[in-house]
């Protein structure tokens, strides 16, 4: 097949939608490794846009190339948390291997090793990708394999499984990742409710975004609903690129069904027939697994036409995968990606419950938000608000990692404390925490008796620890280098 003729046919199979832009350029690179301007005006001129246009997308996001990158393009995550496990030393050595520099791509294109920001994996670090799937618990041995492995020409589907492995590391489960969910289960009871009655559910639970804002759910969806048109939208924002964040990765790898029936739910009460989940790139090892279980679901009644054989309830769930730029985490930016745009927060209001995906009313919510959804609907919303605190209501799952015996995936009703949670997870001589990331909270050892909830420490997941053996300047220079790229 002509290069021409294989960009033809991946525009083909996305329908030649201009909103599909960042999904065929990612398809397009997967052929050829890089994305040269012949490829870029190609694609334009399928899609009936400029030039310009394109090449912009391509440049705007971090893992697509408009230069020539190695056959296996390997990207160390570079998180403080990585380089507390000796990252630095490993991405040096694997350089010194293949006799080529950091950001280089080998005279013969074979092989290219750059780093990229975290990666959702300081629990199994070091970790890094390569050609965008996850490498986990690198050290030596495995590194001085991966050279043999590339200079053999092997195919990724041949190197060792265990490679690539990604355990959910769920040290303490609560409401969510503890009580057995029937699939199924939520929209039998949605249905038998009815959509106003869910409304009402929802809001007894004081459910809040648990994707770090805190918006009130019940709120959100309420103003979708009531927006006028007949069109409208879903999106589960599985993009979280905050450093030291990795929950929504456990929830997509172990509980897809939860959060595809919150998503499935909330078009129902909302009235939309389509949703979106914006998977982060650096997830792109779950996508195989995430389509076996949405046609799964097709095939058992609960996703597609009629709906447990409802001839009204209709839905359908795309994925739409990232492509490395932190900035589609904030709502807006996301749906501007998801319309194949620059990944650019919009000015806001108006807001997406009334002008969001192609500027229809859209509910945007956290991948934690539509599985804690979906346990309402079945449990209902006083059991759910009879965890937490005044404001804060249910749990939270956090991510931990750094200097603790037992990274991992927390779950707590809200109002826990710093110290609960430092002994729950072997965190020994701790001198300070980074929550929420690098723009978050510094919690010195002085506060750890702050609680977890929106009245106080708030947080989207992010939980890194520091034991005083740590310069905690070297985590500023790396946060400040990650808010650089």
């Amino acid at each position: 097949m002509t290069f021409a003729q294989t960009v033809r046919d991946i525009v083909r199979r996305h329908g030649g939608l201009p909103t599909r832009l960042l999904q065929i350029l990612r398809e397009v690179q997967d052929h050829l490794t890089w994305l040269p301007s012949e490829a870029l005006e190609q694609v334009a001129e399928e899609l009936g846009l400029s030039s310009d246009k394109v090449r912009g997308v391509a440049e705007f996001y971090s893992f697509l190339y408009t230069d020539p990158r190695g056959c296996y393009d390997i990207l160390f995550s570079d998180n403080i948390t990585d380089r507390m496990l000796g990252n630095r030393e490993l991405l040096h050595y694997l350089c010194e291997r293949f006799g080529i520099g950091i950001g280089e791509t080998r005279a013969d294109e074979v092989v290219s090793v750059g780093t990229t920001s975290c990666t959702g994996m300081c629990d199994q670090g070091p970790a890094a990708l390569v050609n965008g799937y996850t490498l986990t618990r690198l050290d030596r041995p495995r590194l001085d394999r991966i050279v043999e492995l590339v200079n053999g020409r092997i195919p990724l589907e041949q190197w060792p499984r265990e490679f690539f492995e990604v355990i959910s590391n769920i040290r303490r489960a609560d409401v969510l990742l503890g009580r057995h969910f029937a699939d199924g289960a939520a929209l039998r009871a949605v249905l038998q409710r009815g959509p106003e009655a869910m409304l009402d559910e929802l809001v007894k639970s004081g459910l809040r975004g648990q994707g770090g804002a805190g918006y009130r759910s019940a709120a959100k969806w309420i103003s979708c609903r009531n927006a006028p048109g007949e069109v409208k939208y879903v999106v589960c924002n599985a993009d979280e690129g905050e450093p030291g964040t990795f929950k929504d990765r456990v929830l997509m790898q172990d509980f897809a069904d939860l959060v595809f029936e919150g998503m499935t739910l909330c078009g129902w009460v909302i009235g939309a027939r389509q949703g979106f989940v914006y998977l982060r790139g650096e997830y792109r090892y779950l996508l195989k697994a995430l389509r076996e279980t949405l046609q799964r679901r097709r095939e058992t009644g609960l996703l597609g036409e009629a709906i447990l054989g409802d001839p009204s309830f209709n839905f359908e769930i795309d994925i739409h995968l990232g492509a490395g730029a932190y900035v589609c985490g904030e709502e807006s930016a996301l749906i501007e990606s998801l319309e194949g745009k620059h990944g650019v927060p919009r000015i806001r209001p108006p807001f997406p419950t009334t002008h969001g995906y192609l500027n229809r009313p859209t509910v945007v919510n956290n991948v934690e938000t539509f599985a804690a959804a979906a346990k309402i609907a079945v449990e209902g919303g006083d059991w759910f608000a009879s965890r937490g605190t005044a404001e804060s209501k249910g749990t939270k799952l956090l991510s931990l990692s750094g200097d603790c015996e037992r990274p991992g995936i927390y779950e707590y009703p809200f109002g826990v404390t710093v110290q609960r949670v430092l002994e729950d997870c072997g965190a020994r001589d701790a001198q300070g925490i980074q929550m929420a990331g690098p723009a978050g909270h510094t919690v010195s050892a002085k506060q750890f008796g702050r609680r977890i909830c929106f009245e106080d420490l708030a947080t989207g997941g992010s939980f890194m620890v520091f034991d005083r053996s740590r310069d905690i300047l070297d985590g500023i220079r790396n946060f400040t280098q990650f808010f650089v790229h």
